[in-house]
């Protein structure tokens, strides 16, 4: 298989349930080489857990792969769940996940809301850190909010009439709170509609060209209800990040080495909060992907992440920190010098 691909399908050598606390249980595994370099894989949403797939973008033979669901999502148990809920607890999950595992540093590797947690993660235990792969950059700021409630519909203006038609036309002055009073509803016949016309209509944004797997994946009641439950719970909540945002605190992390991955015409992450991020990141190489959208499984997303991970192998990370292989078929913003 020639390098720049997804690896080929593989399974879990182990697999494990972790209590984080009296309300939540976190799903865990791991896959690929049980004493390779640790890769931690961080899924989207909030609330959209992981999946086979998302083991393929390592090479088994080298990483030892740990992948997780987060509070409320994927087989983390309860599904949904929003008490206890925040991103400061999501942090503190990684660590304890972390220990559990013996592990002393790793790679992150996150895309969208996954993207947002790498960092949060690495700003509060960047000795951890080896570096950050990451895609659809989202840094929870309140225009990239209402850019997904909003301005979405500049692109796709018949998806969003379909997100807010679902809700009754005297409500859709607050789109977020409707739907939120929805999501929360104890009747599965009202949470369960607005969670797939929430779902559907992230899903339907997601990729450059119509997909309809990608949508019909969305529309699935337990992804649904996961995603869109625990993200309207965390936009409402200004994605429980501090006052400053995750921009100001980039010191933190100025030493770490990343790689950035943008589809240029990325509709719910728009490319301008990727370019903003690696402005403020010395160590940071931009690598923007010419045709394609958010979706981490569009040919040109994959296979730069892909090429990514094998940086970090190949050169480790004070070759990604010097700027090595500073050119890309993709097109790249290289790290500052």
């Amino acid at each position: 298989m020639p390098r720049g691909d997804l690896f080929p399908e593989i399974g879990p050598y182990e697999t494990g349930y972790l209590p984080m606390s009296d309300r939540h249980v976190m799903y865990w595994e791991q896959a690929g080489n049980p004493r390779g370099r640790p890769a931690l894989f961080l899924h989207g949403g909030p609330g959209a857990g992981a999946g086979a797939v998302h083991r393929r973008f390592f090479d088994p033979n080298y990483w030892r792969i740990v992948i997780f669901d987060q509070r409320g999502a994927g087989r983390s148990r309860p599904l949904g769940g929003l008490v206890e809920n925040t991103t400061p607890a999501l942090v503190s999950d990684i660590e304890m996940l972390r220990r559990h595992l013996g592990i002393d540093r790793w790679l992150l590797f996150g895309g969208s809301w996954g993207s947002t947690l790498a960092l949060a993660y690495a700003q509060a235990h960047a000795d951890r850190v080896a570096g950050c792969v990451l895609r659809g950059v989202f840094l929870g700021r309140k225009q990239e909010v209402d850019w997904f409630l909003h301005g979405m519909g500049t692109v796709f203006p018949d998806a969003h009439a379909d997100f807010v038609g679902f809700l009754p036309e005297n409500e859709r002055d607050d789109v977020l709170d409707a739907y939120m009073r929805r999501l929360t509803h104890p009747d599965p016949a009202v949470h369960l509609p607005a969670a797939r016309a929430w779902s559907v209509y992230e899903g339907t944004c997601s990729t450059l060209l119509p997909s309809p797997e990608t949508v019909h994946a969305f529309s699935m009641d337990r992804s649904a209800l996961g995603l869109a439950r625990i993200e309207a719970h965390y936009f409402v909540n200004n994605l429980f990040l501090p006052p400053e945002g995750l921009l100001g605190n980039m010191h933190r992390i100025a030493h770490i080495p990343a790689e950035i991955v943008q589809g240029r015409y990325d509709m719910v992450c728009p490319a301008r909060t990727a370019f903003d991020l690696a402005e403020a990141w010395p160590k940071a190489r931009l690598t923007v992907v010419p045709d394609a959208g958010h979706s981490a499984l569009e040919v040109g997303i994959r296979r730069a992440l892909v090429a990514s991970v094998e940086r970090f192998r190949d050169g480790g990370p004070s070759a990604i920190a010097a700027g090595v292989n500073r050119t890309s078929e993709y097109g790249v913003r290289s790290p500052q010098a």
